[in-house]
């Protein structure tokens, strides 16, 4: 009876004791179509995903009820790093949804300014003062948020007389965000301020240096990274770990087996690592998983996904090439960084086109032979299967006339048109294809497929292609496999590769563009057509995850545009819209929402890319 009793105390005190309006609730899943490009629009960095924020202890005064209920102690602010943009999970502050949702956009606008130097009251005023002068259209909007913020702080009246000048302060830096105000000292942080930006962001540290700033030496370096861990905040998750004694644990993609920002309960191999630093990795984490599963450390067992033998690997084509790597912390190249390595399938044997696609196959040869360019009339050819009568009317007549010169051309011929455009396919083929996508089959098969109907529908129209594929485990071993090349023709041998295709490691993606801009270049071809068929962002065992990978995708996809090629992403992933924009522009791709439909999006596609 005492529990309760209990209960229902604890629910009446601390729904007394909340100050938000669970009513006119706004979440961030309902604002996340719109926040990416709002907050590109607003000059914010593309290259930052949306994340929700952590609740941080703020300090201030609570209410009496508030203590007694144990609630209040916490808030959540936004605020970024040079990894995501920080959002609250929910805003309930204002008793309307649409004040709610008004202020997710604002934090938004005011997160996109660059942050100015200052204590936490000057850079949120200079901030809020650049957004309004650059966006004069957010001002009635700001407004609006501040009048119905203020009738919610504490009357400095009734304050005592510190804490009444750090909130007349306050109030005057929100009112009038142009007008230079000092915050005053006080023992007591104040109330906090849901306009604006965390006073001291968990990342704070390591914003402190350009983008370019290399240190200057190790020990800088190991010192500025270990003041940065020091203050540093993260976002965590408890999980539960499963008890099981016997069994295998298995996970839907197999691909993020090894990454630090998802829990999977394994040990994570390292012995291999270049600097050995795990320290610096947890650093670049957005989350923290962690788990209480018992067991001590020395019986934790320790595995590493690793090559096969040279028995039973895909056939090398030779020692490899060293190609060069972007830096994104250091910007700039760093030349001969990665191995890429062009391989055949293993026991790869000519084979013909499986009976299942046969159908699908002739219906579109049929549709891409009518891309193929139309015949032209060539006159004045001295041979040819037409004779030209205007030429020879007036051949005959000058030879009456005694003013004929030899015998010129007299036939017309009709060579096929050239449309002069060459299309390389590379094909992600990462551990991530095991998974299943329902009664498809596996996404490696459905990739398989789409490779096979894409070359017979390129066969037909006649265009240069070639196909490839790709997979990585960590820089010394990016394969890539040579399905059909540029000056092969698509026949049963490389029909036979592409049947022979299993799913490989990780996703290097920067290198397999970088090289395949290579061949692109190499060819003589007008417009040069490069598609990516991929399942997933890239990613790699080493540090190649998160915004590193990221931003050497988007380097390597910069070059190639720089050597005339055009890339083009068809992606399966539904998270895509977090980085494709950043990486290929907001019409440089493609998602596909079922992946069993993927060979016809791809043949449309390249029909309307090439049109």
């Amino acid at each position: 009876m005492e529990d309760i009793v209990g209960g229902w105390w604890d629910r009446l005190i601390t729904r007394a004791a909340y100050r938000g309006h669970p009513q006119a609730a706004v979440t961030l899943a309902g604002v996340t179509r719109l926040a990416p490009p709002f907050f590109r629009a607003m000059g914010g960095d593309p290259a930052l995903v949306l994340r929700s924020t952590v609740g941080t202890e703020h300090g201030a005064r609570r209410s009496l009820l508030e203590r007694v209920a144990g609630i209040g102690e916490k808030v959540e602010l936004a605020w970024s790093d040079r990894q995501a943009l920080y959002l609250p999970e929910k805003l309930d502050l204002f008793p309307s949804a649409t004040l709610n949702r008004a202020l997710y956009f604002w934090l938004m606008a005011l997160a996109a300014e660059p942050a100015p130097r200052g204590d936490w009251l000057t850079r949120n005023r200079l901030a809020t003062q650049r957004c309004l002068e650059r966006m004069p259209g957010l001002a009635a909007s700001y407004h609006q948020l501040v009048g119905a913020l203020l009738a919610l702080r504490p009357d400095p009246a009734r304050l005592a007389a510190p804490e009444a000048a750090v909130e007349q302060a306050i109030r005057q830096a929100l009112q009038h965000p142009e007008r230079e105000v000092t915050l005053p000292e006080v023992k007591r942080p104040p109330q906090p301020v849901p306009l604006w930006l965390h006073p001291a962001p968990p990342t704070g540290a390591e914003n402190g240096g350009a983008a370019g700033d290399s240190p200057a030496d190790d020990d800088s370096e190991h010192k500025a990274r270990e003041s940065a861990q020091k203050r540093r905040r993260y976002r965590a998750q408890r999980i539960v770990p499963e008890d099981k004694k016997d069994g295998m644990l298995m996970v839907f993609r197999a691909e993020s087996l090894f990454t630090w920002d998802e829990y999977v309960k394994v040990n994570r191999h390292n012995d291999e690592d270049e600097d050995e630093d795990n320290a610096a990795a947890a650093e670049d984490m957005n989350k923290l998983s962690i788990a209480a599963d018992g067991k001590t450390r020395g019986s934790r067992l320790k595995f590493d996904l690793d090559l096969p033998s040279a028995e039973y690997d895909d056939t090398p084509l030779g020692p490899g090439l060293l190609l060069p790597e972007w830096d994104w912390k250091r910007q700039r190249l760093i030349d001969d960084h990665c191995r890429l390595l062009p391989m055949h399938p293993r026991d790869a044997s000519p084979a013909p086109l499986p009976d299942r696609l046969l159908p699908l196959a002739r219906r579109l040869r049929r549709q891409f032979q009518a891309l193929a360019p139309e015949r032209t009339r060539k006159s004045g050819e001295t041979n040819g299967p037409d004779i030209d009568l205007d030429r020879v009317i007036r051949f005959m007549a000058e030879r009456q006339s005694g003013v004929a010169q030899g015998e010129p051309g007299l036939y017309q011929a009709w060579p096929p048109g050239e449309r002069n455009l060459a299309c390389l396919l590379l094909a992600d083929l990462s551990l991530s294809t095991e998974s299943w996508v329902g009664e498809a089959g596996r996404v490696i098969d459905v990739i398989k497929d789409s490779l096979l109907l894409f070359a017979e529908a390129l066969s037909a129209s006649g265009d240069a292609f070639g196909l490839y594929g790709f997979s990585s485990l960590k820089r010394h071993e990016v394969r890539y496999l040579l399905l059909k090349d540029f000056a092969d023709a698509f026949d049963d041998a490389a029909r036979g590769r592409i049947l022979a295709l299993r799913p490989g490691y990780y996703t290097r993606m920067g290198a397999a563009i970088r090289q395949s801009a290579r061949i692109l270049a190499q060819q003589p071809a007008q417009r040069r057509l490069l598609l990516i068929v991929s399942d997933g962002k890239p990613n790699d065992m080493d540090h190649y995850e998160g915004r590193y990978g990221i931003e050497d995708t988007r380097q390597a996809i910069l070059e190639a545009r720089r050597d005339g090629v055009t890339p083009f992403c068809v992606t399966i992933d539904r998270e895509a819209g977090d980085y494709l924009p950043h990486l290929f522009g907001s019409r440089g791709y493609v998602v596909v929402q079922r992946a069993e439909t993927l060979p016809q999006v791809l043949t449309t596609l390249y029909a309307q890319l090439t049109r």
